[in-house]
Formats: C-alpha cells, sequence, structure tokens
C-alpha cells in the first residue's frame, strides 16, 4: 500500500493563509518561489500547488487526492469529487464569494430573462452557461482573460458574471447587480479513490479535523485567573465561555483557579470587570486549535 498522501495547496490569494493554517494545525509546509512542489513535514504527505481553477479536475482524476479550493471552481468544472468539509478563512474573509449578473447602470436589464440572446463576458463560463440554459435563456457566453468589469463598460458584452463580496468595487465602476447567482466558500475535496482508500480517507479526516479546529481557534483566547471563593459566582456571571468555566481550588486556600475560553474581542470588556470582582493574576493566552 502507497501510504503517502497527495496534497493541493492552492495557488494565489489563498496560499500564505492555507500554509499559515496548517502550521496552527501542526504541519510546517514551506514554499519555495522556484518550485511548485512545498516542502511538508510529514514523510505521509505530498504537496503541490495548484490553481484553485483547475484543483477539482486534478482530485477528480485522483492525480491529486485532496486539496483546498472555491466551491465555485469545483461546480465550474462539475467536478465528481467528495466535499469533506468548508474552510472558511477568517484570515481572508468570513463572507462568502458571490458570482453576480452585473450590467451597466443605464442598462434596463431587470433579470437574467432580460438578457435573452445576449453577450455574457466571464471566468465563470460553464457555470454561466447551464445557469441560463437550465432556465432556457438563450445567451453567448465568452470566457474573460481578466478586467471583466470594463468590458461592460466599454460596451464589449452585455453582461458579466463576475465574483465579489460586498459590491462596493462593482458600483464604484458604475455598474449594477442584477442578482447573485452563486455563493462560494473554500472547501476541502478529496478524490472518490481516495475516500474509497481506509488509509487515505483515516488521514484525509485527521487534516480536516486538525484544519477545522485551528479555524474554530481564530480570535479565540484563553483567560486564566485566581478568584477568592466568595467571589466565584459573581465572577462566572461576567465570563463568557464555550460551554462553562473550569473551576479548581488552590492547594492549602480558599481561593480558585479559573479557566474560561472565549473571543478575543471580550477580553477588553471582562478584564475590567474581572478586577473589581477581586480576581488576580489573570493570564490571557493564545489558542492554536479547539477541538
Amino acid at each position: 500500500m502507497n501510504n503517502v498522501l497527495n496534497f493541493g495547496i492552492p495557488k494565489g490569494s489563498l496560499e500564505n493563509a492555507t500554509v499559515e493554517l496548517f502550521k496552527k494545525a501542526g504541519w510546517q509546509i514551506s514554499i519555495s518561489s522556484r518550485s511548485y512542489f512545498p516542502g511538508v513535514d510529514d514523510s505521509e504527505m505530498n504537496c503541490k500547488l495548484i490553481r484553485p481553477q483547475e484543483m477539482g479536475k486534478y482530485v477528480e482524476r485522483g492525480t491529486i487526492d485532496a486539496g483546498i479550493a472555491g466551491r465555485d471552481w469545483v461546480r465550474e468544472n462539475e467536478a465528481d469529487v467528495v466535499e469533506v468539509c468548508e474552510m472558511v478563512y477568517s484570515k481572508v474573509s468570513r463572507r462568502p464569494a458571490r458570482w453576480v449578473l452585473v450590467v451597466g447602470s443605464d442598462s434596463k436589464v431587470q433579470g437574467p430573462e432580460d438578457l435573452h440572446g445576449a453577450t455574457i463576458s466571464t471566468e465563470l463560463v460553464g457555470f454561466t452557461k447551464r445557469y441560463f440554459a437550465e432556465r432556457n435563456i438563450p445567451v453567448n457566453v465568452e470566457f474573460s482573460w481578466g478586467a471583466t468589469e470594463a468590458k461592460v463598460v466599454d460596451g464589449l458584452c452585455d453582461a458579466i458574471v463576475e465574483v465579489t463580496e460586498t459590491g462596493s468595487t462593482i458600483k464604484a465602476n458604475g455598474l449594477r447587480i442584477v442578482c447573485d447567482l452563486m455563493e462560494s466558500v473554500p472547501v476541502l475535496l478529496a478524490s472518490t479513490s481516495a475516500w474509497a482508500d481506509p488509509w487515505k480517507r483515516e488521514k484525509i479526516e485527521q487534516i480536516a479535523t486538525l484544519l477545522k479546529s485551528s479555524l474554530a481557534a481564530e480570535g479565540m483566547v484563553g483567560l486564566k485567573m485566581n478568584a477568592p471563593a466568595s467571589r466565584i459566582e459573581a465572577i462566572t456571571k461576567v465570563l463568557p465561555s464555550l460551554k462553562n468555566p473550569t473551576i479548581s481550588h488552590l492547594y492549602n486556600s480558599d481561593w480558585l483557579s479559573v479557566e474560561s475560553i472565549m473571543s478575543e474581542k471580550e477580553v477588553r470588556r471582562v478584564v475590567p470587570e474581572l478586577l473589581k470582582l477581586g480576581a488576580e493574576g489573570i493570564i490571557e493566552y493564545p489558542l492554536n486549535k479547539i477541538i
């Protein structure tokens, strides 16, 4: 049995965030500007840099056992893969990417049906063709090599299908969103052959568990302190936590040790209240994983 998992690291906007996430999860991945084969401190893994637009097709073929890419590109290629879990990178954005139908601000188009016979420019050609075909709206869909928004401004097409988060850039360019066609987030994919292999599936699930636990820990911290037993009820009431704070007795003392997990943003509000209630020795520490 070949106990090595071929894993695709998304090249581009998610690349650095993915490497950082793997580091928090326990893997050191090193990428050289002169190589498409990142190093990884795991003898059971081989990593390759793959453009997200192509990740789905390589995973489908089994050339790559697993990888991370946007769900939009998986749907674009109609890739037959196993979607293991979503990977919402807060360091990149908590918002899903939106693929939207866009026209000029003076266009009379109010819905997709108004584009009968129109020319639409987009990078997401396959999905766009299927979207309009499913609604029996004949359109001409052209691949855009970039500067897609400029094409509708310059009159090179009647509409575009473009990716955005807030739509602010589209509005700033004097364009109008007609409707949303799809939302997308990064997902961890596995090939059907790798998922059917017991060893590879267990390895992929291990990676998924640790990556998700690292994502869950983003923006969270641990807070530890000593507290007088007489004030413990009041102190626990002001402490946010995942469930309930952990409380233990200090040796040969009527003081207690209290530990809680909370959002980092909560600390600035909570600490002054804790001090007023008599808490001492307050320690804040970062978290790599929450499982």
